[in-house]
């Protein structure tokens, strides 16, 4: 495959496998098990802890030579900034967390359904822009570089689809009981998912035409994946007497994004 058309499919994935997850509602009467939703949690925690650091964090180091000793700046920062830009729209943005029955953001009069829906939109923002800097780091760059780059972003991009079809089944099982259709609840996991591919265009269009500050991007996408695992995936993972199986979850998911980076990147 071309350049463009690796990139294409790396951002189609994303979205492909939202939707793939979300057409799960077909196949589950009784909507998901607490043990079948642990196990997703933990995977796709994992899945996004190692992406953080094989895809977003150590090229962020890597590329920030010319600070030499303090390498880490840029990535240390954009990480923070990143935790708190998914701070910041955790408390204005209205949402509502299935598990824990928890609602932020500003005070409003939504329907449940519709912060079921924004809560998994949001948490989809930091996967797309990782996806999309990730690949515009590739077209930032010339020669040998450009296809270890390529290679690195589509292996993000297959990690964070694999474990976006367990997220689409999470948005669109606990909405088949809101809504009371499975039809509405599929089309509100799909279109969760529409925001992945906007922000990554978003973020390859940033990477590519602002390259100075890719290690920043970078490592802000990686502090805002971060932010989501530790403030809700991991935490609802451990909410029933399944915690065991969200641990482990949690490695297998690791283990196969490192593989996947490792191999493919």
């Amino acid at each position: 495959m071309t350049e463009t058309q690796i990139i294409i499919f790396g951002i189609a994935f994303i979205f492909v496998m939202t939707t793939s997850g979300s057409a799960l509602i077909y196949f589950f009467k009784n909507g998901i098990t607490p043990k079948l939703n642990t196990i997703f949690l933990g995977f796709a925690a994992g899945i996004m802890i190692a992406a953080s650091i094989w895809s977003l964090l150590i090229p962020a180091i890597e590329r920030s030579e010319e600070w030499g000793s303090f390498a880490f700046i840029p990535a240390a920062l954009g990480f923070l900034l990143g935790g708190l830009f998914l701070f910041a729209i955790d408390k204005i943005v209205p949402h509502f967390h299935s598990e824990t029955h928890q609602e932020e953001g500003v005070k409003n009069k939504l329907s449940r359904s519709t912060k079921l829906f924004l809560a998994m939109t949001i948490h989809n923002i930091p996967e797309g822009l990782a996806v999309g800097f990730a690949f515009g780091v590739a077209l930032a760059t010339q020669g040998t570089l450009q296809t270890v780059s390529l290679a690195s972003g589509l292996s993000l991009a297959i990690g964070i689809g694999l474990q976006n079809f367990p997220e689409g089944a999470a948005v669109s099982l606990p909405m088949a009981e809101e809504l009371g259709s499975k039809h509405k609840a599929f089309l509100f996991g799909a279109f969760s998912g529409v925001v992945e591919p906007i922000a990554a265009v978003v973020g390859l269009v940033l990477a590519a035409s602002i390259a100075p500050l890719i290690p920043w991007f970078l490592a802000f996408a990686a502090g805002a994946m971060i932010y989501v695992v530790v403030e809700e995936l991991i935490p609802e993972g451990h909410m029933n007497e399944y915690g065991h199986l969200a641990t482990w979850s949690v490695m297998l998911g690791f283990i196969i994004m490192m593989i996947l980076d490792v191999a493919l990147g």
